[in-house]
């Protein structure tokens, strides 16, 4: 069977080892992740010694860099969300004898909502600590969507989180960026929020045992019922500084 010519040139991994430099000027300190889009390195700016993250695109993912620039427009237009990690700037390599865009954006120290969970007694936060992160979440959403934009795709494993005190300083490390803010986009990220929170919390297996006013908010994860409450993360963030514990 003969093979054409991209599918012999599809690139579905970088490897790229500490030590090496990249566009001149940025040094792979270590791998941080991958995704459906590409992978993500943690890099030193050499002339700088700055730290910082790089997101390479898969070039089958990305035709004529039309996901790598609306992401990056996506990042400008909401730079002023302290929930989303501040993009820097856009370069181009070639790897394997394909050119290859990535964008460069700060580093931000912590780690994943679900390796923290991991750490937890019974891999798990209480009901009053999950009511902290929700609302960190919420707060950070809200702004995405009074700019005109959704995430689209909330979940333990593109959330960075710290604990300070009482309360989370949360980071996503990605945005799901097809299409323009419709209502039912806004709708899925006041669910994923919720689902996030019944997750951090035990999901099902702790739920019943859980105190009316968590159940509240989770509405049984029917989605109907979450949004007859929620129909937005400012609602949702409303909601929780208003709580009636009684």
């Amino acid at each position: 069977m003969k093979v054409s010519k991209s599918k012999k040139r599809r690139i579905e991994e970088f490897d790229f080892q500490p030590g090496r430099v990249l566009a001149g000027k940025y040094e792979v300190l270590s791998r941080l992740g991958a995704g459906w889009e590409g992978e993500v390195f943690k890099v030193r700016e050499n002339n700088m010694g700055i730290v910082r993250a790089a997101k390479f695109f898969y070039p089958h993912r990305n035709p004529r860099d039309r996901n790598a620039n609306f992401y990056a427009k996506k990042l400008h237009k909401l730079r002023v969300c302290d929930i989303l990690i501040q993009y820097h700037t856009h370069e181009t390599i070639r790897f394997k004898g394909t050119p290859i865009t990535f964008l460069v954006s700060d580093y931000v120290e912590g780690e994943l909502l679900c390796e923290l969970l991991k750490r937890q007694p019974g891999k798990r936060l209480t009901a009053f600590e999950g009511l902290h992160l929700l609302h960190s979440l919420a707060s950070g959403i809200e702004c995405i969507h009074q700019l005109g934009e959704y995430h689209g795709d909330l979940h333990d494993e593109n959330i960075i989180a710290n604990r300070y005190g009482l309360g989370f300083d949360v980071k996503l490390v990605d945005l799901f960026h097809w299409g323009a803010q419709k209502p039912s986009k806004v709708h899925q990220d006041v669910c994923d929020l919720i689902r996030v929170f019944y997750d951090v919390i035990g999901g099902s297996k702790h739920y019943a045992r859980h105190p009316p006013v968590v159940k509240g908010i989770c509405c049984g994860l029917k989605r109907t019922l979450i949004l007859r409450k929620f129909r937005t993360a400012g609602q949702l963030r409303e909601h929780l500084e208003t709580i009636d514990w009684d």
